[in-house]
């Protein structure tokens, strides 16, 4: 499937700013089953972009500098973008959870996506007691990793509801799981703690999802939107693979990666400063358009 992918980012300032300096991700990556045949990042009012050195994960991070004032930006960055990616399913073969953690303890890699830089807390999700004993009901030690990992998605989809109300950028997984709401933000942090303390390596995806409209209906411009999701090492042969706690499946065609890192911090899609008095608002809009062959 080839999409036309547009993130467009508008920040609207109560009082002109002298200076903006932000680290766009906005890039999406080559990725497994998935090829970027072109991206572009324009800005008005006209701002320089440049790349910039990268964070140690698969993360494409833009430099942008507006030196001039403005009362408005923005920012919007368009991608032509294959994908050819099969959901996984569970095989009889597959390594138990037990085993995937074991290979990945002592995995040599030391590369981007090796499985040791997955395996610890990070800054924004941290071990908790009560995360770690609700998601061990599905991450038992001898289960299979793709089926405990399918399992535990679709745990989390049932018994969470999904609430844009209910917490902010900043809430922590505990707070999230306590509530029983959240977004996807929260539902991948919350599967991502409970399975790092199972001993499982486990990334954050920041990336799109195709949003397929009812039948007879056409499809809404502006209806689709940022998302996230969790990826797991399930050992040496079926490697890194994707899980979705939001929807309760795994990774397809209809999921297009953008950014992986540990947490959030290391792939929110934009962050930076600006000079000014304080006040300002945000509003994005993401479209991901299904192109004919």
């Amino acid at each position: 499937m080839r999409y036309q992918l547009r993130h467009l980012t508008k920040f609207s300032y109560d009082f002109p700013v002298r200076f903006a300096r932000c680290n766009l991700r906005l890039h999406p990556i080559d990725w497994d089953g998935q090829h970027v045949e072109r991206q572009k990042i324009v800005t008005e009012p006209s701002a320089q972009v440049s790349r910039a050195l990268g964070n140690g994960f698969p993360t494409i991070i833009d430099r942008m500098v507006l030196a001039k004032p403005a009362s408005t930006l923005a920012i919007d960055s368009r991608s032509t973008i294959t994908v050819d990616r099969v959901a996984p399913e569970p095989q009889a073969g597959d390594p138990t959870i037990a085993e995937a953690a074991r290979a990945a303890r002592e995995a040599r890699d030391l590369g981007p996506m090796a499985p040791a830089n997955f395996l610890f807390p990070s800054p924004l999700i941290a071990a908790f007691p009560a995360i770690a004993d609700w998601c061990g009901r599905e991450l038992r030690q001898d289960r299979g990793v793709v089926e405990a990992g399918l399992a535990l998605a679709r745990a989390i989809r049932r018994d969470f509801a999904y609430d844009g109300s209910a917490t902010e950028l900043e809430t922590s997984p505990a707070e999230a799981f306590a509530a029983k709401r959240g977004v996807c933000q929260d539902f991948a942090q919350i599967m991502i703690s409970g399975a790092r303390s199972a001993g499982l390596a486990a990334a954050y995806v920041s990336g799109y999802l195709r949003t397929t409209p009812p039948p007879g209906k056409e499809r809404l411009v502006g209806a689709d939107a940022t998302h996230a999701w969790v990826m797991l090492w399930c050992g040496e042969a079926r490697g890194w693979l994707g899980f979705d706690p939001t929807n309760g499946c795994t990774v397809g065609s209809d999921h297009i990666v953008c950014a992986i890192g540990r947490d959030y911090a290391d792939v929110s899609p934009i962050d930076g400063i600006f000079l000014g008095r304080d006040g300002q608002t945000i509003d994005v809009s993401v479209d991901v358009e299904p192109l004919s062959d």
